[in-house]
């Protein structure tokens, strides 16, 4: 095969026929891109076998669930999963409609950026799974999908995370066999995280897949998630306008979906949110903040900040407070008083903790640019309150029964008056700022270079990357699954 990717180094055929035999004898089948893009495009017979494999099962048939789009009614595939916020809830005419990620593997729709990390490499030989570990540099979500992927996948998983993230997390990593490092602080503390990176790079049989700066992250939401989106906006009226798209920054993968649909709605608004304790695209900040899965001190190698066009901070205690008004019994009593079902209450459930701070962003976009019932607002609800019991126990250790009182209070004050503060349009020269951060990090303290990164300046770096290189993934990978031969 001709070399054609900017990612993918030359093949090594070696490898890769060593790799193949070893999912043969573990009966794996990898997935392409478009099969994930739409399921449908999954033969019948892999269909069949899918829907007796429980959605968190260690059965590399989850691979093909790395997808918005799994009905765990019938055990198959369906309509993108979607949850839109009542308007009781949000306060505002505009709609408001997340993409939900409990219903991926892992309950966190992270475990798509990690297989758009991996799946790249394995399929060219550049990682061999009998000689590398794969390790996975994370705040949370990122290294419970790469680890995931991993055990689907036969290879070996290396876990990196700060130590004051939620006991759910560490545990199950360890129950899924990755090996777990903890490092210190907390969401924020992501230097500590590359401090460790570059001692276990002493080892060259670790493989560092960072978030950050692999563009296998941003590629998969920019394809996988934007469409989806798409297919849930064409379902729309034309009556309505697709205004926005709101996405914390995080590892910025996520906020690649917009890139893609910046394409379909040119006057589309791509909002950045972060935690205000923690506002380094706001005001160049910094600081610890239990948001988790966003703001990490940096600007991600892999964000196209051109692209964004606003920046605002969420208060993490309104994160937090809200968490509780969600899922304690006086909040669930107090939305149904509002006028929603009980189900519809139930479902906010569907919000973790960065979910509930990506809300509150839509909820302030929606007033700054005085949106009306015309408008839709996207976002992304990337995991559940699941994953965060131990943070509703700690909650109610440390203030106490959650009442009426505290529901109605928390109604008022951070969903019907959530202000407009904490929100700034960015000019050209703005977005050139936060651009200009990116030399401090990844060119001072990570090896990339000056060339590069005034390179990623150039719209068509961007266009080359998200448009030019997952068509010869799937080409790798369907040629893997060839010399698999059990497809």
């Amino acid at each position: 095969m001709k070399h054609k990717s900017r990612l993918i180094g030359e093949l090594k055929p070696e490898v890769i026929r060593t790799t193949a035999a070893r999912c043969r004898e573990k009966g794996i089948i990898i997935p392409t891109f478009k099969q994930l893009i739409d399921p449908q495009l999954i033969p019948v017979h892999i269909q069949n076998k899918i829907s007796e494999v429980g959605l968190w099962d260690v059965n590399p048939l989850n691979l093909f669930r790395i997808t918005w789009k799994n009905d765990l009614s019938t055990g198959r595939f369906g309509r993108v999963n979607y949850l839109e916020i009542p308007p009781e809830i949000s306060g505002v005419p505009a709609r408001i409609i997340g993409l939900v990620g409990k219903y991926f593997p892992t309950g966190a729709h992270k475990v798509g950026a990690a297989f758009g990390c991996l799946v790249p490499r394995l399929v060219s030989g550049d990682f061999d799974p009998t000689v590398h570990k794969a390790v996975w540099p994370s705040t949370g979500n990122y290294c419970r999908g790469g680890a995931f992927d991993c055990a689907l996948l036969g290879c070996t998983a290396v876990a990196i995370l700060p130590e004051e993230m939620s006991k759910e997390r560490f545990a199950w990593l360890r129950e899924i066999g990755a090996e777990v490092i903890a490092t210190p602080g907390c969401e924020s503390n992501v230097k500590e995280i590359y401090d460790k990176c570059w001692e276990l790079r002493e080892d060259a049989n670790n493989i560092i897949f960072n978030q950050f700066d692999e563009f296998g992250n941003p590629i998969y939401h920019y394809h996988v998630t934007g469409r989806a989106i798409e297919e849930v906006a064409d379902k729309l009226s034309e009556d309505y306008r697709i205004t926005a798209y709101v996405s914390a920054t995080g590892s910025a993968g996520t906020i690649a979906a917009g890139d893609y649909l910046r394409k379909l709605y040119p006057h589309l608004r791509v909002v950045a949110t972060e935690a205000m304790q923690c506002p380094t695209l706001y005001m160049n900040g910094f600081g610890g903040h239990r948001i988790e899965g966003i703001g990490d001190k940096h600007v991600p190698w892999v964000h196209n900040v051109r692209n964004t066009d606003v920046v605002t901070a969420i208060d993490d205690e309104d994160c937090m407070r809200l968490l509780r008004f969600f899922n304690e019994e006086a909040g669930l009593q107090y939305m149904e008083q509002l006028g929603l079902s009980q189900d519809s209450a139930a479902s906010m459930s569907l919000l973790g903790i960065s979910s509930i701070c990506n809300l509150l962003a839509a909820i302030k976009t929606a007033k700054y640019f005085e949106l009306n019932e015309k408008d839709v607002i996207f976002t992304i609800f990337t995991d559940s309150v699941e994953l965060y019991e131990s943070r509703l126990i700690e909650l109610r250790d440390s203030f106490g029964k959650y009442t009426r009182d505290h529901a109605l209070r928390d109604h008022a004050a951070l969903l019907q008056e959530q202000r407009t503060d904490y929100f700034r349009e960015l000019n050209y020269r703005d977005r050139k700022t936060i651009h200009n951060l990116k030399y401090y990090t990844w060119v001072e303290q990570q090896g990339k270079s000056y060339e590069e990164i005034l390179e990623q300046w150039n719209p068509e770096y961007w266009e080359q990357i998200f448009e030019g290189e997952v068509g010869y993934f799937d080409e790798l990978i369907e040629q893997m699954d060839a010399e698999i031969g059990l497809s």
